[in-house]
């Protein structure tokens, strides 16, 4: 995927007075992020956490030490599109027993945090603390240079030195090996009475001739020491790098932001849960204790319902698929009728749609990792969202995207609590769970979204300009099956109820809406139900072959 920054007038869509108004884009976030390096250490300070400052009531601490692909930026909050996995870290651990504390800083190498940075944080370590060390990409660099002078000596020698004058530092300097950088972490922690981990970097943006994620040389270095050393290791690098090996390559891409080792937040939140993944695992005895001080590990997964020898079916999408499903009179999603429609002797399905969602909140508050999480080869997938998408990008809901289909994206500031969030576009979001579903074995689906109760003309609307277009761009871009639940379900209406009359149109119509012009009553979730599996028969859809029989 090639991320677009620019979005100004790339939409220009024209609306006639019925159709939905589509908001105009707010202004995206043109901030340029400092590289944290030695020159800006004094403004960096002020934007981390004084070490040891998140101890609560004599609990230890887990202290995070590393580079950018750690923390990014100054204030590590995403303004840049770019985020550490240091920030999603905490995610994994009970904080009434421990407390995460991110103390990484960009362009850092274990010279440099060694020198600048590690004498604060060994002194606030106290006994029963943890020290994660994954730190090397800025390595590679020149010894003793005035803007940074970070490099160090590649290898684990304990008797390599360079020495040298240090322009940085307007001194004589000795350089040593990444291991022996490495050790004396090693050593001052375990005086201070904490626990050492070693881990290897975070994986980059680069492949193998045979097609697989580069694995970075300091792997071996890092495990090498923890081994000498009997500290526990764990190889982030690999776990990560099998994670991605897996992934289309444009998949791949969008978990990097702007270059080819910075993570955007899909690739920190990645490379956070491998870390975790890496120690909660681990059959090293030493990290136990920390085992037992996490959470939230083991994936969660829909999915249930399924009896082993039938393939699922995961219904998505928002309040017009599910809804409260309950009150004879009340408002009902289609999914809640998928039994009219599905043989349960041939396959079991599950309705996770959720109301008021959009592609963008259904994937960002983790109900689609739920889905991937669920999915097996041979299932099925559909995906119909589009009712919120086109609304508000920055405003309390947080849940609007930037039309089109484009693979575009920027950087937007929340109204609601100032943070920063990537936003992409309508056929974006689409394009990744449709890519999410094939990588896992599995078919997807999409649905054009369910028809409104509005009449223009005293013909139901229909918004084949808009939404329509941009499902069939989908469509043609990644030929995925395409059910047109829209025209087909206001086929249906229209044949019933079009008249020359708007308002009579629209009330004779309302038997299959209830309580607006988007939400349906029992009959129209039906009605909808039925319009899914005519689609599927029309297009011939491997899923077809698993509805009940007219």
């Amino acid at each position: 995927m090639k991320q677009i920054i620019a979005v100004s007038a790339l939409f220009a869509i024209a609306l006639t007075a019925s159709a939905q108004a589509f908001d105009n884009l707010p202004t995206p976030v043109e901030e340029k992020v400092i590289d944290n390096t030695p020159d800006s250490i004094a403004k960096a300070l002020m934007n981390r956490p004084a070490p040891g400052s998140t101890r609560q009531s004599g609990n230890p601490v887990l202290f995070l030490i590393g580079n950018s692909t750690m923390r990014n930026g100054t204030m590590g909050n995403g303004s840049n599109g770019q985020w550490g996995w240091g920030y999603y870290a905490n995610k994994y651990f009970d904080g009434r027993k421990i407390s995460v504390e991110n103390q990484a800083l960009g362009g850092m190498s274990t010279r440099t945090f060694y020198t600048d940075l590690w004498p604060a944080v060994r002194q606030a370590l106290k006994p029963g603390d943890w020290v994660i060390v994954s730190i090397g990409h800025n390595d590679h660099a020149d010894f003793f240079d005035k803007k940074r002078a970070r490099g160090v000596i590649d290898g684990v020698s304990p008797d390599t030195m360079v020495v040298g004058f240090n322009e940085r530092l307007q001194k004589n300097d000795t350089v040593y090996s990444y291991g022996e950088y490495l050790r004396r972490y090693v050593s001052e922690i375990r005086a201070a009475g904490a626990n050492p981990i070693l881990m290897s970097l975070t994986p980059r943006d680069a492949y193998t001739p045979q097609g697989k994620i580069v694995r970075k040389p300091q792997t071996e270095w890092a495990a090498y020491v923890a081994a000498t050393e009997g500290v526990p290791f764990v190889d982030l690098n690999e776990i990560s790098g099998r994670k991605i090996d897996q992934m289309s390559h444009w998949k791949e891409q969008y978990h990097f932001f702007g270059d080819h080792i910075h993570t955007s937040a899909f690739g920190a939140e990645l490379n956070a849960r491998s870390a975790a993944e890496g120690i909660y695992y681990s059959t090293n005895p030493l990290l136990r204790p920390l085992q037992q001080m996490m959470t939230g590990v083991p994936l969660e997964a829909y999915g249930q319902g399924r009896q082993e020898g039938k393939p699922m079916v995961f219904i998505t999408g928002d309040s017009t698929v599910k809804n409260k499903d309950q009150d004879e009179d009340g408002m009902w999603g289609w999914g809640s009728q998928a039994g009219l429609i599905f043989d349960p002797a041939k396959i079991t399905f599950e309705n996770v749609a959720m109301a008021g969602r959009s592609t963008r909140t259904y994937l960002r508050e983790g109900r689609w990792e739920k889905v991937y999480n669920a999915l097996r080869p041979g299932d099925f997938v559909l995906l119909q969202f589009g009712h919120n998408d086109i609304c508000p990008i920055t405003d309390k809901k947080a849940r609007g995207v930037i039309p089109g289909t484009a693979d575009t994206c920027h950087v937007y500031k929340m109204e609601e609590d100032g943070s920063f969030q990537v936003v992409y576009s309508f056929g974006w979001y689409l394009k990744k769970f449709i890519d999410d579903v094939r990588e896992k074995g599995a078919t997807p689906i999409l649905l054009s979204l369910t028809p409104r109760n509005e009449w223009p003309g005293g013909k139901i609307e229909r918004r084949n300009d808009s939404y329509g277009k941009w499902y069939r761009e989908v469509v043609e871009q990644t030929g995925v099956e395409f059910v047109d639940v829209h025209n087909i379900s206001a086929d249906f209406l229209d044949k019933k109820f079009a008249s020359s009359d708007e308002a009579k149109s629209k009330a004779k119509a309302s038997k299959y809406f209830n309580h607006d012009h988007t939400h349906t009553s029992k009959l129209g979730a039906q009605m909808n139900a039925r319009s899914v599996a005519q689609g599927l028969r029309q297009i011939g859809s491997p899923l077809a072959k698993y509805l009940k029989k007219k």
